[in-house]
């Protein structure tokens, strides 16, 4: 809870903190990266950085915080929380680097800000900020001790698979040859990947096998810029990764998990790669029997382009009330649509829990049509990759 003098300072600078967090992120990146260049090779997505997206998505993820503080005093925003909570247990953040953020953070704010940043002002939003950090260190601190530590282990390939033009899935073993624990269907690793110029990026991969495997899978699509450069990591994987190689993987994490009560409707909507954390819940739906509804929902460019479609449609046939919704952009095939999702003529039983995946113009557009439809909007469970994971509670 933020104290009563502090929300009062938080609430008059608030449009004026807001309104320069970009500059604010962008001198707090430079900062930081130039007084530690490590954590640009090593931890951040350096991808995300060159194109701006991680700044955004920061501030975003500040300035949500600070207006839950003074609009719901009483309550933490535990959704946004834990999202970002996973993220970051899924890289291994320590306590001790939430330090560094402040410290480039404030002296970035100050600079901005200059004389505006009065010890009232600098105490209201260090409240601010260790509140979200401590918050976050506590959950993490958790998460870690649920799955053992934050250490990465060292995984070989033992199977590659080209599953479209542009994405691939691997299978791998842990190379100490120790038990490969169990996961929810939905969830997702750290990746981290050696590139030609020493770097050691990390990727987030939903897990797309069964979740009782003895091996871990997941596929990649490779990211083809148009307006930015091509996906390092990605683009690593699909040239350089073959059988036999060895990466590094976390544990599995991720809050956007399959909670299935018997007998539950269900509806499982993805579009293009979002498909992965989709391939998991089905396979686990199909293991043990689920007997209610199932709706899965499918939106692409074309049947060419969807991965996984194989498994897409063996899970679903193996569900006995289930029925399979393909929305292709273009060749469009007789028993799919043409055209993007819409949900016109699709049947959504009542009481239907609902988990997307996909970019955010596609999760809003399928939420608005599910509330519209009579979902309620707490059962509409959802997940995006890449930055906008910081953002998602606003769609």
């Amino acid at each position: 809870m933020l104290s009563e003098q502090s929300a009062a300072t938080v609430r008059a600078t608030l449009p004026a903190v807001a309104g320069s967090l970009d500059v604010i992120t962008d001198r707090f990146y430079s900062g930081m990266f130039a007084a530690r260049p490590e954590l640009l090779r090593d931890l951040f997505n350096r991808g995300n950085q060159a194109a701006g997206t991680q700044r955004q998505a920061l501030a975003g993820s500040i300035a949500a915080f600070a207006t839950h503080l003074l609009n719901h005093p009483d309550q933490r925003p535990d959704a946004m929380l834990g999202r970002i909570a996973h993220k970051h247990a899924s890289l291994g953040i320590t306590p001790e680097q939430y330090a560094i953020v402040h410290e480039h953070l404030f002296a970035a704010i100050v600079d901005v800000l200059g004389e505006a940043v009065t010890p009232e002002v600098a105490a209201a939003w260090d409240e601010v900020y260790w509140l979200m950090a401590n918050a976050l260190i506590a959950l993490e601190k958790r998460l870690y001790e649920e799955s053992g530590g934050h250490a990465m282990r060292r995984w070989e390939v033992v199977e590659r698979v080209t599953e479209t033009e542009d994405v691939a899935s691997f299978r791998l073993r842990p190379v100490d040859g120790g038990p490969v624990a169990g996961f929810r269907a939905g969830q997702y690793v750290s990746v981290r990947a050696e590139l030609p110029d020493g770097a050691r990026q990390i990727r987030q991969y939903s897990l797309s096998g069964a979740p009782g495997e003895s091996v871990r899978q997941f596929s990649v699509k490779r990211v083809r810029g148009e307006d930015a450069p091509d996906g390092e990591v990605s683009n690593h994987l699909h040239a350089s990764v073959q059988v036999g190689s060895v990466l590094e993987l976390s544990e599995p994490y991720g809050d956007l998990v399959l909670d299935n009560a018997p007998g539950t409707p269900l509806l499982l909507a993805s579009a293009g790669i979002g498909v992965t954390p989709m391939i998991a819940m089905l396979a686990h739906l199909a293991e043990t029997g689920h007997d209610g509804p199932v709706t899965v929902v499918h939106g692409d460019r074309s049947p060419a382009d969807h991965a996984l479609r194989t498994d897409h449609e063996s899970y679903t046939e193996k569900l006995p009330q289930a029925r399979a919704h393909f929305f292709y952009e273009r060749d469009a095939e007789p028993g799919t649509r043409t055209g993007l999702v819409d949900l016109d003529g699709v049947a959504i039983p009542a009481n239907t829990r609902a988990y997307l995946c996909g970019p955010l113009p596609f999760m809003r557009a399928v939420r608005a049509q599910l509330i519209s439809r009579g979902v309620a909007p707490a059962d509409i469970h959802y997940e995006v990759f890449g930055p906008d994971l910081w953002l998602a509670q606003a769609a």
